[in-house]
């Protein structure tokens, strides 16, 4: 689409082609001008500083990155577009060869990526990537986009699974996600997280998500009176029947419910539960507790919501209210403490002119932001059931830890000092990453949301539970190995070499010529 017609719907039966940052595509027209296009590029995504306060990210988005990447290209409007736009100086800003070129291009090659619904620790990579430069480089905005984001709110479920326990948690936050893409996402994410449920019924019809649901003060308003209300909602759903009971009063509320759950009864169901969704609801939901077991109803199950969280939770349990169901909304679906993951994605080597590959270091003044090089991988390091330690290794120097050491030594990325040494005795080494895409092609195994989600669960067993505190969680020990640390330091005390030399270049040109007195 060029030139004056713009398509404002915000569902446009377009292509997703064009969903990234411009300087993505200039910069991939710099490498077709350089003759770098085909130059063997390796990337790894990975975060620095984990969401909540917390020590981890639950992985998640990969493969709806990969169905994004699968029929991804430049359609023929795409194009138009492009070439309608010009630069400062009213010229094209992209070439007619190039824009050919993007015209037939595909993704060409290989993702390994670590499953969905696996913890992962800060500067371990979460997906690598294969592939000539300019593949590797116009797909970043998207996987970025995607993961970023899932990860973020598989994060935040896995957190309100750890602080409700074995109680039931479900996902309410469609209404306010962040458009109905983000809370389609947000629902994925958040079931792979850990929920038990969603309320969104496309998720459910997408991804195959329990659903949950119940009624809203409407339909009790919409009614002459409360009793009338719930009448006839049972009416409806004798056998689903879940009544919202503070919209005049709650503990009234209850009592209301209580009376259509004799009225199920006569018709051979079930009062399944009663909700909460205001006032104090340590209190609320004791006294309902109260009302509900004295009146023989010790099987309907108390269901809370409003404006819940992983703290809010864990507090109302630790006052000992009688909740079953911990219905979670705006602060899950927005990760509402912590907008963004600072998921980055950077260049780790290329090869040069000669075919060889040559690893590459971004420095930083800041330890955190110096980047590793080389073709990374993650070994998890495990004795018996749990896993105690996580090793970033250099593939393309090095060999995964080996267990027939004495010792395996992890070296933290922001502080040289801190070290953890672990002996290998009865220890197994696992291996994270997983194939995604082969030379263009989709290869990863095919998997239900509802088993990345067991894959959570299983992982959050399989930690010492001090590393899910939400205040002073303790520090896993994931770091770089002793080789790769070596090999950075090297690299790194390299370049700095150079831009020395350099500085004192320009230093030394700068000064004035000695007078002939001084010669």
């Amino acid at each position: 689409m060029a030139g004056d017609e713009v398509n404002t719907a915000i569902f446009p039966n377009t292509s997703w082609g064009l969903a990234t940052d411009l300087y993505q595509l200039t910069m991939a027209q710099g490498y077709f001008a350089a003759g770098l296009t085909e130059r063997q590029a390796i990337f790894h995504m990975f975060y620095r500083t984990p969401p909540f306060g917390g020590r981890y990210v639950v992985a998640a988005g990969q493969n709806s990155f990969a169905d994004w990447l699968e029929t991804h290209q430049f359609t023929p409007d795409d194009i138009s577009y492009l070439r309608s736009l010009t630069g400062k100086d009213g010229s094209a800003l992209f070439t007619r060869e190039f824009l050919n070129f993007l015209a037939s291009w595909r993704f060409r090659g290989s993702i390994e990526t670590v499953p969905e619904g696996t913890i992962i620790f800060p500067h371990e990579p979460i997906l690598r990537v294969r592939a000539p430069l300019l593949d590797a480089q116009v797909i970043e905005t998207t996987l970025l986009t995607l993961v970023n984001f899932q990860t973020l709110i598989a994060t935040k479920a896995s957190r309100l699974r750890l602080a409700a326990g074995s109680d039931e948690v479900l996902e309410f936050g469609l209404r306010r996600a962040h458009g109905l893409n983000g809370g389609l996402s947000a629902s994925r994410a958040a079931y792979i997280g850990g929920v038990d449920a969603t309320s969104n019924v496309l998720a459910g019809a997408r991804f195959g998500i329990p659903l949950r649901g119940t009624h809203a003060h409407s339909w009790v308003m919409a009614f002459d009176s409360e009793p009338a209300a719930f009448a006839a909602y049972i009416d409806v759903f004798p056998h689903n029947s879940v009544l919202l009971v503070d919209t005049y009063n709650s503990l009234e509320g209850v009592r209301n419910a209580i009376d259509a759950g004799y009225k199920l009864r006569e018709r051979g169901a079930d009062l399944m539960g009663i909700r909460l969704d205001s006032g104090d609801l340590a209190y609320l939901s004791t006294r309902a507790r109260e009302l509900l077991d004295a009146q023989g109803f010790q099987d309907t199950k108390i269901v809370a919501s409003n404006d819940l969280d992983e703290r809010l939770i864990g507090s109302l349990k630790s006052q000992g209210a009688p909740i079953d169901v911990w219905g979670v909304g705006t602060k899950l679906a927005t990760a509402f403490d912590e907008p963004a993951l600072g998921g980055v994605y950077k260049l780790a080597a290329i090869e040069n002119i000669d075919g060889e590959t040559v690893e590459r270091i971004k420095l930083s003044e800041q330890a955190a932001k110096t980047s590793l090089p080389g073709c990374l991988d993650v070994a998890r390091l495990r004795l018996g059931e749990q896993n105690v330690g996580d090793v970033i290794f250099d593939t393309l120097t090095e060999s995964p830890p080996a267990t027939r050491e004495k010792v395996i030594t992890i070296i933290s990325p922001e502080d040289p000092w801190r070290r953890k040494i672990i002996p290998t005795k009865d220890i197994t080494v696992k291996r994270l990453f997983e194939p995604l895409f082969e030379k263009g092609q989709r290869v990863g195994r095919t998997e239900t949301v509802a088993t990345m989600r067991q894959r959570t669960l299983k992982n959050l067993a399989a930690f010492d539970q001090a590393i899910f505190r939400f205040d002073n969680p303790h520090v896993y020990p994931a770091g770089l190995s002793q080789e790769l640390f070596e090999h950075r330091e090297m690299m790194r005390k390299h370049e700095f070499e150079i831009i020395k030399e350099r500085l004192t270049k320009i230093q030394n040109n700068g000064q004035s010529q000695p007078q002939e007195s001084e010669k």
